[in-house]
């Protein structure tokens, strides 16, 4: 929520109730129109405001890059591999992480499956 939304809630909360408190006041002992009428404008603003505060709009997030790195045990060495469909040659520009998972895109056939490891055993 913005800052500005939430400045026009506390300020239409405000004017409901004053104007609420108004209105009541009018019907007291003695019928005093004029208490009536701030009642009902005081009211009308505090409904104006939470209309407004509704319509701002949301500010979006900036633009995040997430970057994921990965620790291999002891000394790795990275081989080439090929694409399951095709044989093409890829590299590490290839894999992108999608929803936690690595997926190699093929760039030769255009095929894309999720990257699995091999048991070393």
């Amino acid at each position: 929520m913005t800052a500005g939304r939430i400045i026009s809630y506390v300020g239409a909360a405000f004017f409901l109730i004053f104007g609420f408190l108004f209105i009541l006041a009018a019907f007291g002992e003695q019928f005093n129109s004029g208490w009536l009428i701030v009642g009902f404008i005081l009211a009308a603003i505090g409904f104006g405001l939470i209309f407004l505060g509704g319509r701002l709009k949301k500010t979006a997030p900036a633009d995040q890059s997430v970057t994921l790195n990965i620790d291999l045990p002891a000394n790795v060495e990275f081989d080439s591999f090929k694409c399951q469909n095709c044989g093409g040659a890829l590299s590490t520009d290839n894999v992108e992480m999608v929803a936690g998972a690595p997926v190699v895109e093929c760039p030769y056939c255009g095929t894309s499956y999720q990257l699995t490891e091999d048991p070393k055993w």
